[in-house]
């Protein structure tokens, strides 16, 4: 007898059955066979989706490798400001996917996901290239479609994460497992190639393309989005050869049901007559399978040890952001090639194609000739304290940047620097408020007209006998991009048109008049042309190196013509982008130790109705470690190489935490999950027999 049975009915019900002949169905024509590539056994249709991926993630990882510098130079945010924006846009594209996972399950399957959510990618792409055209509104018009464009890309690109590669599983017959795990690595490399391509592309035609005089972050933008437009189209054109599964019913909601029966139903019997259960998950045997039970536990055993892992995802996703800004004030040039600032993004991609043969045919075989058993928990593990070690050494070229910047005002402080432009020496003092000033008004007065925390240059000129002086006022942030700025004082008496390239003309007023900051392109200038209404001249502004402010004076005091004083106000960036090297090693060293292990191990531990659940919720740590990065950017106050160790600390802490639940993990093999179900059956039928049964439909 069911001990669940109700009480006020005990009938049973049977559908009728006719006893006449039932007329046999026409056979089905058997199914036409896909076609295959080149005879093999691989559909054809997996070349659309493979071609698919490569153009989606060109399109992904282009775009997100210009965004930090597009909110610091074009929407002229601050530094904390961008980190933030960048890693909430990244931790949202980690968020959607559960979303995508849902759509596709429970209503419109594989098929329609990707195509629809990929429209709403393309429409992203065109919103967040409107947004970078400078002639397109103004500054608030920018961010609104900048916003805008990334929340719509993100729904795209985490809706069809889930769907992309499990829909290339679909396309292979049961019987070709071995194809179809070729087809996982070729997807695979499709990701990585298209990573590489975009990230060393994509910041070219950000620096090299001149757009409305400046960077052209519209067609750095522009471009990714017609590599999704490509991988829409080339999508669709496979429809007719895809396999398309019916959707099935979402397994990650049959967890959160399962989880939540489970607690309800044991807070609804908590009293102490009722007999107590070997797991709180027994709770929801009254209304689900026992075999899903049973799933459910062993993923919650894997999704425990998730717990510490978004803090190693915090570090590895701050190369697009603090890595980034910290090579814009680096010397980037490599004697062979020139980078661009965010170009050194190419190396995880590059590094994580050479470090996955690597450990796994030199690396790990010889740790494990050694006699050391390298659990996939302890290669986790490694993997946490390399990422460690990097935010180390990034700390330490951050301190080594620091020591050759300028020399940063403080509050009540002024950086002055004097040009003394006068045929003899010229002492300068300050003096205090009782006593002469410096300039012909009183020092208070000085004062009231500069602005603390800022630069000026204070320039000595001489008209016959006569000494007089004026101030000329820095821009604040002018070369945080690590190009190169140049401005021009005029002392001629006539205006002066400067050419420093095909694009870039400076008009400098007589009687020293001064000019704006300007960037410009690295390099030598020995022959810079310039012209007055009667005049023409070139000057030679020597080399302009990476990073540096120079100043540049304009004067008519020799015989030779006009010449011009050159003066650094902000020095050149003297340590090379080499120096990021051992950082990118280490932490995509660690990555490849990390999340390769980690996927690994989580898919051998819980069952296989489970994967979609555990890819979830690993994408989901990767969202919760850039929304950490967020926290401590707009929170923490420290300057950015304290911010590094801060990383690094937390990591090692958790690092040791990790060790500790790694230690008392006992890994469980999927014949003993299977194996557990008939044992615990029978011992759960007897505790249900006093269960006092609440609201539980059956």
């Amino acid at each position: 007898m069911n001990p669940f049975q109700k009480n006020e009915s005990k009938e049973t019900f049977f559908s009728p059955v006719s006893t006449e002949e039932i007329p046999p169905r026409p056979p089905s024509l058997p199914k036409k066979p896909p076609p295959k590539i080149c005879g093999s056994n691989y559909p054809l249709s997996i070349v659309f989706i493979v071609v698919n991926e490569f153009c989606e993630r060109f399109s992904y990882y282009g775009m997100k490798a210009v965004l930090t510098l597009y909110f610091l130079y074009f929407l002229h945010w601050n530094e904390d400001t961008s980190t933030s924006v960048y890693h909430a846009f990244s931790s949202l594209c980690y968020f959607t996917p559960i979303l995508g996972a849902t759509i596709a399950d429970s209503w419109l399957g594989k098929f329609k996901t990707i195509i629809y959510l990929s429209l709403v990618y393309v429409l992203g792409h065109v919103i967040k290239s409107l947004g970078a055209l400078p002639i397109l509104g103004g500054h608030m018009v920018h961010t609104v479609l900048s916003l805008l464009g990334l929340s719509l890309i993100a729904l795209g690109t985490g809706g069809i994460k889930p769907c992309v590669a499990a829909f290339g599983g679909d396309q292979f017959e049961k019987k070709h497992e071995k194809e179809r795990t070729r087809y996982f690595s070729v997807f695979y490399l499709s990701i990585n190639a298209g990573s590489l391509l975009s990230t060393f592309i994509t910041p070219m035609l950000r620096g090299d393309v001149q757009c409305f005089g400046e960077d052209c972050y519209a067609l750095a933008f522009g471009v990714p989005g017609l590599l999704m437009m490509i991988a829409l189209v080339v999508f669709a054109m496979g429809s007719k050869m895809y396999n398309k599964a019916p959707p099935e019913g979402n397994i990650v909601t049959q967890v959160f049901k399962c989880i939540w029966f489970a607690i309800s139903n044991r807070f609804k019997n908590r009293s102490g007559d009722i007999p107590k259960r070997h797991h709180w998950l027994d709770w929801a045997a009254e209304k689900y399978p026992q075999q899903l039970i049973l799933d459910v536990k062993a993923l919650t055993r894997v999704l425990f040890l998730y717990i510490p892992l978004p803090m190693f995802w915090a570090l590895l996703e701050q190369p697009g952001s603090r890595w980034t800004l910290q090579a814009t004030r680096m010397n980037r040039n490599l004697g062979f090639i020139v980078l661009q600032p965010d170009q050194m993004q190419v190396l995880n991609p590059l590094l994580v194609l050479i470090f996955i043969p690597l450990f796994d045919l030199v690396v790990y075989p010889l740790v494990s000739k050694c006699g050391i058993n390298f659990s996939s928990l302890r290669k986790m593990a490694v993997g946490m304290i390399l990422a460690c070690l990097a935010f180390a050494v990034v700390a330490v070229v951050e301190i080594k940047i620091n020591e050759m910047a300028p020399p940063q005002p403080g509050p009540q402080q002024i950086f002055l620097q004097v040009l003394n432009l006068a045929d003899d020496e010229v002492e300068v003092t300050v003096l205090g408020d009782e006593n002469n000033s410096l300039l012909t008004e009183s020092i208070k007065s000085f004062q009231h007209y500069v602005e603390e925390k800022k630069y000026y240059n204070l320039v000595i000129r001489e008209y016959g006998k006569s000494i007089s002086s004026m101030m000329v006022k820095d821009a604040g942030n002018i070369t945080t991009n690590g190009m190169t700025a140049v401005r021009f004082v005029n002392t001629l008496h006539k205006e002066v048109n400067i050419s420093l390239g095909t694009d870039i003309s400076l008009n400098v007023g007589e009687d020293y008049g001064e000019s704006a900051y300007r960037t410009v392109q690295i390099g030598e200038y020995p022959a810079v042309h310039c012209k007055t209404e009667d005049d023409a001249f070139s000057l030679n502004l020597g080399l302009l190196d990476f990073g540096a402010a120079y100043l540049f004076v304009i004067t008519n005091n020799t015989n030779q013509g006009p010449q011009v004083w050159k003066t650094e106000d902000i020095p050149a960036n003297k340590i090379s982008i080499s120096w990021q090297l051992p950082q990118y090693a280490l932490v995509t060293a660690g990555e490849v130790m990390f999340s390769v292990t980690g996927l690994e191990f989580s898919y051998s531990q819980a069952p296989s109705s489970m994967k979609s659940v555990l890819q979830a919720a690993w994408l989901l740590t990767i969202g919760a470690g850039n929304f950490i990065v967020l926290a401590v950017t707009q929170f923490s106050g420290l300057v950015q190489w304290a911010e590094f160790i801060l990383f690094s600390c937390l990591l090692l802490l958790v690092c040791l935490i990790f060790s500790i639940m790694s230690y008392y993990y006992v890994p469980v093999k999927p014949e003993d999950i299977l194996g557990s179900a008939a044992k615990q059956i029978p011992h759960l039928q007897e505790n249900m027999i006093n269960l006092e049964i609440k609201n539980t439909k059956l």
